[in-house]
């Protein structure tokens, strides 16, 4: 990922292409091309990027502490703007996991929301990775706000690996376990079939891989931008 400020390369333009174009296949296997669950009935394709999100947002989080880490030893900001897009655009994800996971929560447990041990660690999650960008609105001096930043964004990611296996570390959870050798009878689940593959496989990629990653390209760039117009504010100050 370039830091430059000029035309967007070959490379963002053919993958923003491509997420685009595989996105609406995607939302098309999903909708249209996968059965209909016999239990959950047409609720049930919201799965298909509810989980994927989740995953996704897992991936963008991980940039972060990649960022962090990076801009911790070498002091280079263009690690503390990848730490920056990755909670940006994770953080955007994990809300359309809760967003989707709520809304299928509503005809299948009769509830939009219950404290459950999965949903209440995706919360905190989300307010975690929410406070990292109120921590840096509130330092003024950019070096100790990377610095804490960076710091933060390292230690926040205990919170999606938390989310990630409290199903399988919380006896009493509701939350389905859908992938594994031997699922939950929770309330609303559902088998790991190959109707369920059929969709969930390439949103995966999508949603997982993709769409993140194209994002967070796009948002360096944007943030590259807006340092350049800082700083050249800062060089016209100087001179008048």
């Amino acid at each position: 990922m370039k830091s430059d400020v000029s035309a967007p390369p070959n490379g963002l333009r053919v993958m923003t292409i491509a997420t685009i174009v595989l996105t609406a296949i995607g939302f098309v296997l999903a909708m249209f091309v996968a059965r209909t669950d016999v239990d959950q009935g047409d609720v049930q394709r919201l799965f298909y990027f509810h989980m994927p999100s989740f995953f996704g947002a897992f991936v963008a989080f991980i940039a972060t502490v990649v960022g962090g880490v990076n801009y911790l030893r070498t002091r280079q900001n263009r690690w503390d703007t990848l730490a920056l897009a990755g909670v940006e655009v994770g953080l955007v994800l994990a809300f359309i996991n809760l967003l989707t996971g709520s809304v299928w929560a509503r005809p299948i447990w009769n509830t939009w929301w219950t404290w459950d041990a999965r949903l209440t660690s995706a919360a905190i999650m989300c307010l975690t990775y929410a406070a990292y960008l109120m921590l840096r609105s509130g330092i003024e001096n950019p070096e100790k706000r990377r610095v804490f930043a960076s710091v933060y964004g390292i230690v926040s990611i205990t919170t999606a690996v938390l989310t990630l296996v409290i199903i399988r570390i919380v006896p009493n959870t509701i939350h389905p376990a859908v992938i594994g050798p031997s699922p939950q009878n929770a309330e609303g689940a559902f088998e790991f079939s190959q109707n369920v593959a059929l969709a969930l496989g390439p949103n995966f990629i999508i949603w997982g891989f993709l769409i993140p990653i194209t994002l967070m390209w796009w948002r360096i760039r944007l943030q590259n931008r807006a340092d350049v117009v800082q700083l050249r504010k800062i060089e016209a100050l100087a001179e008048g």
